[in-house]
C-alpha cells in the first residue's frame, strides 16, 4: 500500500512539475494533478514488474532507501510523461 501511495503522490508532483516547465504540455492544475496520479500510479506498478528486486524487497516488508526512491523516481517519471502526452494532444487538437 505504501508502494502506491509513493507513486500516485511522486506522479502527481511529477505531473504538475511536467505541466507548469512547458505551456504546450499544461493542462491546468487539476488536470496536471489527475494526469500526474494516473501516469504515476500505472508506471509505479510496471517498474516492480521489470525489477523484480523491488517487489520482493517491498513484499518481504523492508522497504530499502533504493527501493523508495525507485518508487518515487518511477511514480514523478510516469507522471510527468503522461502529462506532457495529453497536454501536447489537447494542444495538438485545439490549434
Amino acid at each position: 500500500m505504501e508502494q502506491i501511495l509513493m507513486n500516485l503522490v511522486a506522479g502527481a508532483i511529477g505531473g504538475n512539475a511536467a505541466g507548469k516547465a512547458s505551456p504546450t504540455f499544461d493542462i491546468g492544475t487539476i488536470g496536471n494533478t489527475i494526469a500526474g496520479l494516473v501516469g504515476g500510479g500505472v508506471l509505479g506498478q510496471l517498474i516492480p514488474i521489470v525489477l523484480p528486486a523491488i517487489s520482493a524487497a517491498a513484499m518481504g516488508g523492508n522497504l530499502s532507501v533504493g527501493s523508495i526512491l525507485t518508487n518515487l523516481i518511477s511514480g514523478g517519471a510516469g507522471g510527468a510523461i503522461l502529462t506532457a502526452i495529453i497536454g501536447a494532444i489537447k494542444n495538438k487538437a485545439a490549434a
